[in-house]
């Protein structure tokens, strides 16, 4: 008999993907099989980066880890879950804030599909002030970005930003 994968998901807008997310994808990776690591929107959200430059940092950042596969999905968290036969969606949280509102997705989830079980990880004391607002203020105030993320996505963050201004001058 064939050993059936384990398969979670890491969801989330990654306006742009810092340390924080990665800490979490790989501590996720280390449990699961196999890791989709799915770049999803928010509608009630304004993205700096498009859901395609998203994605390129995403992969960039989680090059390293093999069992992480970058997707993107612009549906349900839980029709993904159902779509990916995923028995996890794995959260980081900072606070009880964020834990409250997690808890609430949690909450929704498994009521449309609770195959797939919330699992939420409290983020490492060295991150928890790392966001990706946090991120796009600094980028606007032309602040380093150093120690928020890998250098090669924030080389990757500035190629972004050029040919985004440049295709508005165009």
């Amino acid at each position: 008999m064939e050993n059936k994968k384990s398969v979670a998901i890491v969801p989330g807008s990654f306006d742009p993907i810092t340390y924080g997310h990665i800490d979490i994808a790989k501590r996720a990776a280390e449990k699961y099989d196999q890791v989709y690591f799915a770049v999803m929107i928010n509608s009630s959200k304004n993205y700096m980066f498009s859901m395609e430059q998203r994605v390129k940092l995403a992969e960039v950042a989680l090059s390293d880890v093999k069992n992480i596969t970058v997707i993107s999905y612009d549906g349900m968290l839980w029709k993904l879950c159902q779509e990916l036969d995923a028995v996890a969606i794995v959260k980081g949280y900072r606070n009880q804030a964020d834990y409250d509102y997690e808890m609430n997705m949690a909450q929704f989830n498994s009521n449309h599909f609770p195959q797939a079980k919330t699992v939420l990880l409290l983020s490492d004391p060295l991150l928890e002030d790392i966001s990706s607002t946090d991120v796009r203020k600094k980028l606007e105030q032309g602040e380093s970005l150093c120690g928020l993320m890998p250098q090669s996505v924030i080389d990757l963050v500035y190629k972004f930003l050029k040919d985004n201004k440049n295709n508005l001058l165009s």
